[in-house]
């Protein structure tokens, strides 16, 4: 695994429920010296959340990496992974993390503010931005995302 984060630039969003959670990431991902991009929302107000994982599935490219907070993450993770260029991965752990990166080439991370505290969310992410794709039979299996 990496000691520094596999990308410079990464998109961040949310629903009202993942409000702080993603505050609170941003700050953490800041002190890094990693750009991050808040697409919102920028308040507490009751938001639906296929928005805004729409607003931020439309940034990700090959190059580029996101982060959708919302109360389970599992909407966030349904709505993201209808773009053709993401790969959500919804994650509650370390392992998980670690293999949505080196297995499945995830590019956008999903936490879910009701299930996963700061703490966790945090040692989550950095695993996350830290491990990179092992490719091997992965890379074949990946590849068949295209066809579908």
């Amino acid at each position: 695994m990496s000691k520094t984060f596999i990308t410079k630039k990464i998109f961040i969003s949310s629903d009202h429920a993942g409000y702080d959670l993603k505050n609170y990431l941003i700050n953490q991902i800041l002190k890094k010296k990693i750009k991050i991009t808040d697409l919102g929302p920028f308040s507490k107000d009751s938001v639906d959340y296929p928005d805004f994982a729409k607003k931020l599935s439309k940034k990700i490219t090959n190059i580029n990496f996101g982060i959708l907070v919302c109360g389970t993450g599992i909407g966030m993770s349904i709505m993201a992974n209808r773009y053709r260029k993401v790969r959500a991965s919804l994650v509650f752990n370390s392992k998980t993390a670690k293999l949505a990166r080196e297995h499945n080439n995830a590019n956008v991370l999903v936490l879910g503010s009701r299930v996963t505290n700061k703490k966790n969310a945090l040692k989550i992410t950095e695993i996350f931005f830290k491990t990179k794709f092992l490719k091997g039979r992965h890379l074949r299996r990946i590849k068949k995302f295209n066809n579908v």
